[in-house]
């Protein structure tokens, strides 16, 4: 899915408007929950598409974040997530933090995006008979990596609409069909 994201020339460390990072999100166990892989190309299941609706809705949710290029595997997604208006809070010589602090952290949006994912999929295990999870559906932590310079984000770009065609190789690939076909 192509964002809207544009680089933006600065000394800035987050070089989107405002900030970008690249988050990588798992599912417990690595459970291939979202789909398949079919020639190269990923089908979405039920809750892939509820992944990928919800993932599509936050900014209706948390102000001031923008999203970019998005991609939902087997069993994590890849997304880009722009802090609109946020600045890094470093510290010039007068030792004051610089900028006015985003209203969300990226930790908080990852937080609110696994809460609204899980909550979605609870209720379709309740009243649609879609297996159920032990503990969590989301493993604990995330990855992310602060986006830095234009080159780096065309790479990242290119990795997230590349994944599906690599799926074979992903770190994440465990040689292994979707867990829940019938969702």
């Amino acid at each position: 899915m192509r964002g809207n994201l544009e680089f933006s020339p600065s000394p800035n460390p987050l070089p989107l408007k405002g900030g970008g990072n690249i988050v990588t999100i798992c599912v417990q166990n690595r459970e291939c929950l979202f789909g398949e892989i079919i020639a190269a190309e990923m089908v979405l299941n039920d809750f892939g598409r509820i992944v990928m609706a919800t993932w599509n809705d936050l900014p209706n949710h948390i102000d001031r974040i923008q999203l970019d290029e998005f991609v939902i595997m087997p069993n994590h997604i890849h997304g880009i997530i722009g802090l609109v208006g946020a600045t890094p809070r470093g510290c010039p010589n007068n030792g004051q933090a610089q900028g006015p602090a985003p209203t969300f952290s990226l930790f908080d949006i990852v937080h609110q995006f696994k809460s609204f994912t899980t909550n979605r999929y609870s209720h379709n295990v309740k009243y649609n008979q879609w297996p159920s999870f032990t503990k969590r559906l989301w493993q604990r932590n995330y990855y992310e990596h602060i986006i830095r310079n234009e080159n780096d984000f065309n790479q990242i770009r290119e990795y997230i609409n590349d994944n599906p065609l690599k799926w074979e190789l992903d770190e994440y690939y465990e040689n292994t069909k979707t867990y829940f076909n019938n969702i």
